[in-house]
């Protein structure tokens, strides 16, 4: 049986990101997401204070809700209870599923981080939702030792993953319908939403744009 919202882990998956280097700010980049239709959004709070990361989570799961949206909150399953979140997301290096505390378990969708054939084989059987493989492209968005894998490494992961799969790194509206195509049930953005003029609109084009059959794919 399907975990409770993990259906809403399709489409475009907005990372806002506390990077201060971004156009705009987490709230705004949640709030353009939302607006935007995004159906999964995650909180990369790597540069905020834990006080202010809780209230920012509180008021950002609040949002979600609202907009019928799943809030995932990275690294953190501690800060994602508190806050009333609707999932975590874990690292390779970050505390491991298996040992989550029940009630984490019980009350949040969990999300790993991939980045290898072999990483993603040794997901399967983990006590996961959903699995993120990338970078696809390359990307600055976000500092990573490994290499841009492409659309033929993508379309691999998702047929052997067993479980949504997550598209990361890279990810734009030049891009996002390949990146369904290969068999994605979401696109990760940052940039693409996070330095845009208008993170609404990004989020809306990126949403057409995800949708759309590039031209000789038929």
């Amino acid at each position: 049986m399907t975990r409770p919202g993990l259906e809403r882990v399709r489409g475009i998956y907005v990372l806002a990101d506390d990077d201060p280097r971004w156009k705009h700010g987490v709230r705004a980049q949640l709030e353009g997401a939302l607006a935007g239709g995004a159906s999964a959004v995650q909180l990369r709070l790597k540069q905020t204070p834990d006080g202010a990361a809780l209230a920012l989570a509180r008021w950002a799961a609040a949002r979600a809700r609202e907009a019928g949206a799943l809030l995932v909150v990275n690294d953190r399953f501690d800060l994602a209870l508190l806050a009333g979140a609707g999932g975590v997301h874990l690292g390779q290096d970050d505390l491991a599923p298996e040992v989550l505390p029940a009630e984490a378990r019980e009350r949040l969708l969990v999300g790993l981080s991939t980045h290898t054939p072999e990483q993603l084989a040794a997901s399967v059987g983990r006590p996961i939702d959903y699995v993120a493989f990338g970078p696809v492209f390359a990307t600055g968005s976000k500092r990573s030792e490994y290499s841009a894998r492409g659309l033929p490494a993508l379309r691999a992961a998702a047929a052997a993953a067993g479980r949504p799969l997550v598209a990361i790194g890279g990810v734009s509206a030049d891009n996002a319908a390949q990146v369904r195509l290969a068999g994605a049930a979401a696109a990760a953005v940052i940039s693409a939403v996070a330095a845009a003029p208008d993170p609404a609109e990004a989020t809306r084009y990126l949403r057409a744009r995800f949708a759309e059959s590039p031209p000789g794919s038929r």
